[in-house]
């Protein structure tokens, strides 16, 4: 008889034992983050410093490096020659250009492996998604990355500044996407070649593509056809205020604008292997919120799970709020976007919008010339130093002898 038929399923652990284990870890990760609680028991995290955000994002951002091994392993070798050693970068020829990525393809991998380099972990965004590789047409590297998906449902900061009513919003958000994923890589972010990839997100080439893709899409929830137009992109900042987006303006151009500040609630201190205890509480008992993450089963289903949880096991949902405010930001993509988005103007005004050509032309002498002759150090870079961001160190000898003579 086979070692498989003999073995037999583990026995199932009881809810009350799930519980304290989902308790425990809970309160033992808050607390190796440094969060304290305040006089009314809300979570404080320890300062509102961007090295505190950054540290606070390390054990999830440690998960994704482990998850993703196989990725950095098999792609590194091949894919490292598409980022750039600075001495390949001649800041007065940069010439951005943007590729659609899609699924299954080295592109799709090398934007995974870009991701990885982030400081704070990338979400894999849902909906509605469009990711982009921004190409030096100059050397043939890339200088970043930008990712626009579906925007959430409820953002008061958003909804306000906007000035939108509810019914308002249920008709027209599927005129706005979110840039999920938007910099640049090594050494173009030493050229502030982040700014530069954020003026893409308001270009010619961004809406065609979203006209493209979506025009004729009916939406998963609703099952009409609601001819969107892209009249909006948001962006939230990922450490707090944001140096990159702030005042971010080209040729006299508004291109991202702050609208204010998130109100610090969310789930990125609850990491994923306790959020896998919880879907397994959840499924244990026999609740749909186990396996309820498609989209169309409403917006943001982890935060709403975990709340759940939170709930069922005594826990008080409000320690998913975090307490960090994260700035919000939006790019008019067309001119008339607020009449647009609050019906009062049928046919979005884009007479004045760039295309990349442009963008990239103004944003090589606004920013990347001027960067590059205050800080000739970026000349020093070399891609392989991106392996200290890609790999878990135990894992850094084996990568640096795959890529010996590559």
């Amino acid at each position: 008889m086979s070692l498989a038929k003999t073995r037999k399923k583990p026995a199932s652990i009881p809810l009350f034992t799930r519980e304290a284990r989902i308790k425990r870890q809970l309160r033992e990760h808050l607390r190796s983050l440094g969060f304290t609680r305040d006089e009314a028991g809300h979570l404080q995290p320890p300062e509102l410093t961007k090295e505190c955000f950054r540290r606070m994002h390390q054990a999830q951002r440690a998960e994704k490096l482990t998850e993703s091994r196989q990725l950095v392993e098999g792609c590194w070798p091949k894919l490292r020659q598409h980022f750039a050693d600075g001495t390949e970068v001649d800041p007065t020829k940069v010439a951005a250009r943007l590729e659609i990525v899609a699924s299954d393809t080295w592109q799709s991998d090398l934007f995974r492996l870009a991701c990885l380099t982030w400081s704070v972990p990338v979400s894999q965004g849902y909906g509605r998604r469009m990711r982009y590789l921004v190409w030096d047409d100059s050397n043939g590297k890339l200088i970043g990355l930008m990712a626009l998906g579906d925007p959430v449902f409820n953002l008061k900061v958003r909804d306000d500044w906007i000035g939108w009513t509810v019914e308002q919003r249920r008709q027209r958000l599927v005129d706005v996407m979110d840039a999920y994923v938007l910099g640049s890589v090594p050494p173009y972010n030493m050229l502030l070649g982040g700014k530069l990839v954020a003026c893409l997100a308001g270009t010619v080439e961004v809406r065609d593509s979203f006209a493209a893709k979506y025009a004729k899409s009916k939406g998963l929830i609703s099952k009409k056809r609601k001819r969107p137009s892209l009249c909006l992109v948001t962006t939230t900042s990922a450490l707090g205020r944001s140096a990159v987006y702030n005042r971010l303006k080209l040729n006299g151009r508004q291109v991202f604008e702050s609208i204010g500040y998130t109100s610090g609630w969310g789930h990125f201190h609850i990491p994923d292997r306790l959020f896998a205890s919880m879907r397994e509480y959840l499924a244990a008992s026999k609740d749909a919120y186990a396996n309820n993450h498609q989209y169309g089963d409403g917006p943001n289903w982890k935060l709403r799970a975990v709340r759940k949880v939170l709930s069922q096991i005594g826990m008080n949902p409000d320690l998913l709020r975090h307490g960090i405010a994260r700035e919000v930001f939006a790019c008019c993509v067309a001119a008339n976007a607020s009449d647009v988005l609050k019906g009062q103007s049928a046919d979005p005004d884009y007479a004045d919008l760039p295309d990349v050509a442009t963008v990239s032309s103004l944003a090589r002498e606004r920013w990347l010339v001027p960067r590059a002759d205050r800080m000739p150090q970026f000349r020093a870079w070399r891609r392989d130093a991106l392996l200290e961001l890609l790999a878990e160190p135990r894992r850094l000898p084996a990568l640096r002898r795959a890529v010996q003579g590559g």
